[in-house]
């Protein structure tokens, strides 16, 4: 998995939207981030995986919490994906990888026996003072945004102690 663990700083990042807007770790201090990592747009899970962040995306704003899809496709691809599927969830991209090789989610996989490199869909919820919370891999999809919003309501709890 990642090089990173719960209670490690959080890389700096600097992301560009598909609305061409730029999300940098340094302006969302104050408040939690989670950044969901998933492979591509428009494919079965990762629309899947969309549609349910975006289903619950009210629920992560209400909590103050930023959320974002991170992914290595271009602002073109995440422009037609939004509008195909009607996505509320802000989607950032990471074509050169900058940003998915320094959480350490770049790494060799197999399916059906091939090999090859690609991207581990993970996400992380990111603090207040900008320090990872939790590390969650999505091993199912289906219900993948619920178990993060589970999580990120612990770590709201055990910050409010």
């Amino acid at each position: 998995m990642t090089h990173l663990q719960a209670g490690d700083p959080a890389p700096d990042f600097v992301l560009h939207r598909d609305d061409g807007s730029i999300i940098a770790k340094a302006e969302l201090i104050g408040n939690p981030v989670v950044l969901f990592f998933y492979p591509e747009d428009d494919s079965g899970g990762c629309t899947d995986e969309n549609q349910e962040f975006s289903t619950l995306s009210d629920a992560f704003s209400v909590r103050n919490t930023f959320l974002v899809g991170v992914s290595p496709n271009t602002q073109q691809s995440h422009l037609k994906f939004r509008a195909k599927y009607d996505l509320k969830v802000p989607l950032a991209f990471d074509p050169d990888l900058l940003v998915i090789e320094s959480f350490g989610l770049w790494q060799l996989k197999k399916l059906y026996g091939r090999e090859f490199m690609g991207l581990v869909r993970t996400s992380f919820i990111i603090d207040a003072e900008g320090n990872i919370a939790r590390i969650i891999r999505a091993t199912r999809i289906k219900g993948h945004a619920a178990k993060v919003l589970a999580a990120l309501d612990e770590v709201l709890a055990s910050d409010r102690n």
